[in-house]
């Protein structure tokens, strides 16, 4: 691929991007299977799944999510509730509204530019739609997953939410 960050080793970076990815495919696939409002994070061991899954239906779907990223299947890792998204948006809508009221030095004239800084907030949330998965599918995630494989589920019944911590290796 022509994305700079794939051209380096496996960095610790780039460990993370692809236990994202795998999370991210693995999370779309238990939607599509009606196990939907699961939540993750991931870090160079792996990946955090929180909420009600049975342990077995979470193995076959990191099982698919695996099988599926190696076909080609790289929309899987992209997720419509990523951090990522929700970032980018932020981001976007923060930068927004800051312009809207520089020049503004005191209260009255902030409070004068808040309905401007309003608009410009909402409509840079409509405009950056998009960014949040192009940094998915660009910068947080690496669909190409190459010889990644689960390694170890563990479930935490003890947890507040049910949790589970699934280690990858490759």
């Amino acid at each position: 691929m022509n994305n700079k960050l794939d051209q380096f080793p496996l960095t610790v970076l780039n460990r993370v991007r692809r236990n994202h990815a795998l999370e991210h495919a693995t999370l779309n696939i238990l939607a599509q299977q009606g196990i939907p409002a699961l939540s993750g994070y991931s870090d160079t061991i792996g990946f955090w799944v929180l909420g009600e899954v049975p342990t077995e239906k979470l193995q076959e779907a990191i099982n698919q999510a695996l099988e599926r990223l190696r076909a080609g299947e790289h929309g899987l890792a992209i997720h419509p509730n990523c951090g990522t998204n929700f970032l980018a948006s932020g981001a976007a809508a923060g930068g927004a509204a800051w312009l809207a009221l520089v020049g503004a030095n005191d209260w009255r004239k902030k409070l004068d530019r808040l309905p401007f800084a309003i608009a410009l907030a909402s409509v840079a949330l409509i405009v950056s739609q998009p960014l949040g998965p192009f940094l998915q599918k660009n910068v947080t995630t690496q669909a190409e997953i190459g010889d990644l494989k689960c390694a170890e589920i563990t479930f935490y019944p003890e947890a507040t939410l049910p949790l589970h911590r699934v280690k990858t290796k490759g």
